[in-house]
């Protein structure tokens, strides 16, 4: 595998801690800003509809330009949105701040597949992918760990300095390490970025994400009082399982990256499946602390397992506009985030007790199989009809050719 991967990584590196820093710092940014908890919670809101708008709109407005100018920019913007957070005077600014911090974030992801896929050969297209959200997992077993630690102890305008430094060192790999001569030579401008996500394969890709992603969220949004209400863990104990999350999630992702290079269907749906089966059993895998700290690796595994062969598919349908079809599939993740949470909100609010939420996942991972199972379906009927196209715009120049003699 190419280097240059390893600049990716680095940048994703940093995009996840920033994202998942904030839940850990929530109350020492309350208590400095002088605001409740539910407001401080506005922050995380804040960066995701930064993700949700940016990826598609920057990936757009950059189709022209060089993939290695457009990658060191959004990370350019990426550190100015971290360091601005650390200087917040007060809290409407700290929400512009995380905006700024989210919108860069999708459109990274979207662009970064499509270079690490272009540097490798084709049989390792999905294990490219993976080691570039590699640098996005390890960000969950080290990163938000030690930066939450650093705000706890420096200041929480202290871990997005470091952040900031992070962004900075990203950009350094990324300048001496992506080659000079990966540009949008099939963009045809903004209207032409556009027109490619007019695809019902890609938006049946992009639902799969939503639905299977969904599932996770609606069961890792809630994830502390399952492990200390159902399975009796120590609230102190948390970090260390949410930091197994983390390992179990990097390694769905090397799985799922090369399982996906031989069969990209296959390891889609048998991820999803898995996730099915994960979630339904949560109830009963919460009952004791052991086999509920088995149950956050597995989830993790299962999950990311699905997150390599999901971006590959939505650029694989959108071959003329990659890039952006790359990064709205970073906002569909994020709006799989929040309508997870959402709906597994739904299920602890109508009182069918605290490990619900998984319940709720696992249907949400049934409909993500159904959506992926669609998609298939649809592929199918499309191929003999690409084929038969093909073979009649073969013989009408000989036919014409015919005629004219």
């Amino acid at each position: 595998m190419p280097l240059a991967l390893l600049a990716l990584a680095v940048g994703a590196f940093g995009i996840g801690t920033t994202e998942f820093v904030m839940m850990g710092l929530l109350p020492d940014v309350a208590d400095d800003l002088h605001i409740s908890i539910p407001s401080a919670g506005h922050l995380v809101s804040a960066y995701a509809l930064g993700v949700v708008i940016g990826a598609p709109l920057l990936a757009a407005v950059t189709a022209r330009m060089s993939r290695r100018t457009v990658l060191i920019s959004l990370m350019g913007l990426f550190v100015a949105g971290n360091a601005l957070s650390a200087l917040a005077p007060d809290n409407g600014w700290l929400l512009a701040a995380r905006f700024l911090s989210g919108l860069p974030h999708g459109a990274f992801f979207g662009v970064g597949a499509v270079v690490a896929t272009n540097m490798v050969a084709p049989e390792r297209k999905a294990r490219s992918v993976s080691l570039m959200f590699l640098g996005l997992t390890v960000a969950n077993v080290a990163g938000v760990p030690v930066a939450t630690l650093m705000g706890q102890n420096l200041g929480w305008r202290a871990t997005f300095l470091g952040v900031s430094a992070i962004g900075l060192a990203a950009i350094a790999a990324l300048a001496f390490l992506i080659p000079h001569d990966h540009e949008h030579t099939t963009a045809q401008g903004l209207r032409g970025e556009l027109a490619a996500l007019r695809s019902l394969p890609v938006w049946l890709s992009l639902g799969t994400t939503v639905a299977g992603f969904g599932a996770l969220f609606s069961a890792y949004s809630y994830i502390t009082p399952m492990l200390t209400d159902a399975a009796g863990y120590a609230g102190a104990s948390v970090t260390l399982l949410l930091a197994l999350f983390g390992v179990g999630a990097t390694a769905g992702n090397l799985l799922g990256g090369r399982l996906a290079d031989h069969s990209l269907r296959g390891t889609l749906f048998g991820g999803l499946a898995s996730l099915v089966v994960v979630l339904a059993l949560f109830p009963l895998l919460m009952r004791t602390e052991l086999t509920a700290g088995v149950a956050v690796i597995l989830l993790g595994m299962a999950a990311f397992a699905t997150g390599s062969p999901l971006q590959l598919m939505v650029m694989e349908k959108a071959a003329s506009a990659p890039s952006l079809a790359s990064s709205a599939n970073q906002a569909a993740f994020n709006l799989a985030n929040a309508g997870g949470a959402w709906i597994g909100g739904l299920a602890l609010a109508a009182g069918f007790g605290v490990t619900s939420p998984a319940l709720a996942g696992a249907a949400l991972a049934v409909l993500g199989l159904a959506v992926a199972a669609l998609a298939y379906t649809v592929d199918r009927r499309r191929a003999p009809a690409a084929g038969r196209e093909r073979i009649v715009a073969s013989h009408v120049p000989q036919e014409a050719e015919a005629v004219h003699h």
